[in-house]
């Protein structure tokens, strides 16, 4: 699997931004799949992952109620809609998959990532 994150940008406190992971390959539909983000200087964070189906979600504390994560399995694409942007929300956003495991918070397991997106958000 293939993964191309798209969507970011500069935004002000308060705005809105929706990022955008397509897949390549037949078998995105039986990935499990999230988002993680890495501020300069920091370690790789946990944002949120969903399941193969999109029934079963999962957040960070720190984005729980602003951030939404979906999937749309025919069109191979993970979505990430981001509202109410602080600038501690700043940082590169990267999409992962994992054919077996659902919902892990911790980066390493992770097989296949994305190239990232860069997220600014401006106070």
């Amino acid at each position: 699997v293939q993964l191309q994150a798209s969507g970011g940008g500069l935004v002000q406190a308060g705005g809105s931004l929706r990022l955008s992971c397509a897949a390549s390959g037949r078998t995105f539909s039986s990935n499990y799949m999230a988002w993680f983000r890495q501020a300069p200087g920091k370690e790789r964070e946990f944002v949120a992952a969903i399941s193969r189906s999109g029934g079963g979600t999962s957040y960070a504390d720190s984005v729980k109620g602003r951030f939404t994560i979906s999937r749309d399995n025919a069109a191979n694409t993970v979505y990430l809609q981001m509202n109410s942007l602080k600038p501690e929300d700043t940082a590169v956003y990267y999409c992962a998959a994992d054919q077996a495991r659902w919902g892990m918070r911790a980066p390493g397991p992770y097989d296949y990532w994305g190239q990232g997106t860069q997220v600014t958000v401006s106070s």
